[in-house]
């Protein structure tokens, strides 16, 4: 009864609150806020995006974001007094339906210092475009929220110091290049939320690819379930009017390649990402190469637990260099993880079977050359491509019962690959950045072929059995 009465009490305050116009208190109670938007405000990255789907709750974290830094209340930030930002949105009408309408809602109106328009009244600014809005600092200064739109084209973004630019849904990748700059003098922070609607974009290759090589870049994928205010059957409804594709962009946040899929769908960064840890020696079992001297030389440390799950817990990746830099950077690696060796104090290795030909600026091939420096590589590797991507499914996909695939969050250049690796023509992936997935493929592959567990019978299904098949055979000879 008491927590009945304390949800009443907590529902007619928000109730008042919404009467009053201070949609911003509603939202701090955590009554309108889910976990993942209360994730994005707490990350101190500089380069933040929710990818998200239609009615998901993205643009609301955008929005709030923005008077959080503006008013100087930020309850997870350092906050300045005087900050000047900017709203991006795709044109002037989109900025007035949607990003323009956010930050009207969430800014009360005695905050407001002054409202400068393009269009239409400053008494009823909701009506027509907005140029800025001068905000009031609590720390006793006064802030700027500045509007722009994309279509304006790149050179209306040039010349301000930023503390901070929204997106509200995907630039041009000519106006998110020239925001960038605008932000570093400050050292201020960008974020965007959208619906990846246009493909595999520029988003998609800097901020969802290179989230493990960038310190700075930070994400997160919201749903329509996310969103603990939607109505089931309002979901039930859009699901079922959409196709497979328009589903993952729309409802997942997801991007979608326009003429291929993913090869590897199954790969979960929630899930198979882990933070690296220190690993038993007993679990240590080798290194696969892909070798490159142009092109870049892929070579991950692979580990095994007592339940036969494999773990990838280090990573060499570099291009441009000679036999006797990989080989160094390979025995400084195996030296900071106490790596095995074998009896003769070599480093063993698989590496791909072309590493055993000599080519004719060689009389030795890069097998003999890497012996020569004291790492035993093998190039009896299988190189079946279908029969290896069918292998590395298997230990991505938890539903078979088969052991599973771990990446150490610091082997940066495999998840990169892992995510970008989508099918061409021909039945066959697109061979681009492929070289990690190459070395993880002859690995997986040299490792024995697992079938998932087979539940013993019990005494009492093996009888029903047995009569089963007699009284079968009864009626046959009948």
């Amino acid at each position: 009864m008491k927590e009945i009465v304390e949800k009443l009490r907590r529902i007619e305050a928000e109730q008042k609150r919404r009467k009053e116009g201070d949609f911003l208190a509603a939202y701090n109670t955590g009554e309108r806020v889910h976990e993942k938007q209360l994730a994005f405000h707490k990350c101190k990255k500089r380069n933040r995006w929710v990818f998200g789907g239609n009615r998901s709750g993205k643009t609301e974290c955008g929005a709030v974001e923005c008077v959080y830094m503006a008013r100087g209340i930020h309850p997870y930030r350092e906050n300045k007094k005087e900050v000047c930002g900017w709203v991006v949105s795709l044109s002037a009408q989109v900025q007035r339906d949607v990003a323009q309408k956010k930050i009207l809602r969430y800014l009360r109106r005695d905050w407001i210092e002054d409202i400068v328009m393009l269009s239409g009244r400053k008494d009823s600014p909701e009506h027509g475009v907005i140029d800025f809005i001068r905000v009031k600092n609590v720390l006793g200064g006064s802030s700027v929220i500045g509007f722009k739109s994309c279509d304006q084209g790149r050179d209306k973004f040039q010349g301000t110091s930023l503390d901070f630019v929204w997106f509200d849904e995907e630039p041009p990748q000519d106006v998110y290049a020239e925001c960038r700059m605008r932000v570093v003098d400050k050292k201020g922070d960008i974020f965007g939320t959208m619906t990846p609607l246009k493909g595999l974009t520029f988003v998609y290759n800097e901020i969802y690819l290179n989230r493990h090589n960038d310190p700075e870049v930070w994400y997160e994928f919201v749903e329509w379930r996310d969103n603990p205010y939607l109505d089931e059957g309002e979901i039930a409804a859009l699901e079922a009017s959409m196709d497979e594709r328009a589903l993952q962009a729309r409802k997942y946040g997801k991007f979608v390649s326009d003429s291929a899929g993913l090869v590897y769908p199954e790969f979960d960064e929630q899930v198979h990402v882990i933070e690296p840890f220190a690993v038993p020696k007993e679990w240590q079992d080798t290194i696969s190469i892909d070798p490159g001297l142009n092109n870049p030389l892929s070579a991950h440390w692979y580990a095994v637990d007592f339940d036969d799950n494999v773990y990838v817990i280090a990573e060499h990746y570099e291009a441009g260099r000679d036999i006797d830099y990989h080989a160094e950077a390979l025995k400084r690696i195996c030296e900071e993880l106490g790596w095995h060796t074998d009896s003769r104090g070599r480093i063993c290795a698989l590496i791909d079977s072309a590493a055993k030909q000599r080519t004719l600026g060689s009389v030795k091939s890069v097998v003999e050359l890497f012996y020569e420096r004291g790492i035993l590589v093998n190039p009896n590797v299988e190189k079946d491509l279908f029969s290896g991507i069918a292998r590395v499914k298997s230990y991505l996909n938890r539903r078979n019962g088969l052991p599973n695939l771990y990446i150490f969050r610091s082997c940066v250049h495999l998840i990169r690959e892992l995510k970008g690796y989508y099918w061409g023509s021909g039945d066959a992936p697109r061979k681009v950045d492929d070289h990690s997935l190459d070395e993880m493929r002859y690995y997986l592959m040299t490792r024995p072929k697992k079938t998932p567990a087979v539940e013993e019978k019990t005494a009492i299904q093996r009888d029903k059995e047995k009569r089963i098949r007699g009284l079968a055979k009864k009626r046959f000879e009948h």
